[in-house]
């Protein structure tokens, strides 16, 4: 019974890891996405609860930026 205790300690431990590393993904085929539509076509991102038209380029600047701080959450969680 004690071995499956830690085993579910060990599995609650990694999930904050797991759900960055989803983060982190989304945020990779965000930018790829970003980066393949045509200069003609609208853009909106999300701020707060509203859409809010804006360029590509502040599109993707804005998905960089959140993809930086995921991998820096994910460095500070690996480190401790």
């Amino acid at each position: 019974m004690a071995a499956a205790a830690s085993s579910s300690s060990t599995s609650v431990a990694e999930y904050p890891r797991y759900e960055l590393g989803k983060q982190i993904r989304n945020h990779e085929v965000a930018i790829a996405e970003l980066n393949n539509l045509s200069s003609s076509r609208a853009v909106y991102q999300k701020n707060g609860t509203i859409f809010f038209r804006t360029s590509i380029q502040n599109a993707i600047t804005a998905e960089q930026r959140q993809l930086d701080l995921a991998k820096a959450n994910l460095q500070k969680l690996s480190a401790a």
